[in-house]
C-alpha cells in the first residue's frame, strides 16, 4: 500500500471552521469561503501594485499565500481578533500556536512537497504579509458591509474598525481598491449592470 498524506483531506475540513465566533452574522461564513476571498483580494493588490503603480510584483503568488493565510486554523480554530490582539502576549504566543500548527500540517506531506507547501502557507518577506494582512481585512470589512446590508447592526463597530486599520496601514494598493472598487459592494445587482 503505497504512503498516504492526511494534509488534503485536512484542508478540505477548512469549511467547518466558523468566522466571526462572537458576533450575530446574518451570513455565516467559514474560513474555506474567507480564504477564497482573501486570495481574490491578494491578486488584485498584487495587480494594482504591479499594473497601476509599476511596480513587480507577483500576483499569483500573493493569491497562494492568501489561499493558505489560515490553513493552521484547522488545528487551532479561529481565535476571534478582539482576543487574538488584545496584547502582545496573547498575539505572540497565537503566532508561535499558528507556526507550530503550520509546521505539524507541512510534516504531513511527502518530503519533496514540504518545500513549496512551507513557501506557501508563510510570507517570505515583510512587504508580502502586508499586502495578505490587508486583503484579509478588506474580506473582513466586505463581510461587514455585507451584514450591514443585511440589517445587522451587530457589524457597524466592526466596520469602523477594520475600515480605520485598512486606512491606517497606508498601502496605496489598499487605498485605491477602497476608493475605486469598494463602493460598488453598496449595489445591488441591477445597479452593478450585471441584469442588464
Amino acid at each position: 500500500m503505497a504512503d498516504e498524506t492526511g494534509f488534503f483531506a485536512l484542508l478540505s475540513r477548512m469549511r467547518y471552521i466558523s468566522r466571526w465566533g462572537l458576533m450575530r452574522s446574518s451570513i455565516p461564513e467559514n474560513i474555506q469561503e474567507h480564504s477564497h476571498e482573501v486570495a481574490v483580494y491578494a491578486h488584485a493588490l498584487g495587480l494594482i501594485r504591479s499594473e497601476i503603480f509599476g511596480k513587480e510584483c507577483d500576483a499569483g503568488h500573493l493569491a497562494v499565500l492568501a489561499l493558505y493565510h489560515d490553513a493552521s486554523e484547522i488545528l487551532t480554530g479561529d481565535l476571534p481578533t478582539p482576543i487574538k490582539y488584545h496584547d502582545p502576549v496573547i498575539r505572540d504566543a497565537y503566532k508561535d500556536v499558528e507556526k507550530m500548527a503550520e509546521e505539524k500540517l507541512n510534516a504531513m506531506l511527502p518530503e519533496q512537497l514540504r518545500g513549496a507547501y512551507a513557501r506557501a502557507m508563510r510570507p517570505a518577506s515583510e512587504d508580502e504579509e502586508r499586502l495578505v494582512k490587508a486583503a484579509d481585512k478588506l474580506s473582513a470589512l466586505v463581510k461587514c458591509i455585507a451584514e450591514r446590508k443585511a440589517g445587522n447592526r451587530e457589524f457597524l463597530s466592526a466596520e469602523a474598525q477594520t475600515r480605520a486599520a485598512l486606512e491606517a496601514m497606508a498601502l496605496p494598493e489598499a487605498d485605491w481598491f477602497l476608493e475605486h472598487c469598494l463602493g460598488a459592494f453598496e449595489k445591488d445587482l441591477d445597479e452593478l449592470g450585471a441584469m442588464g
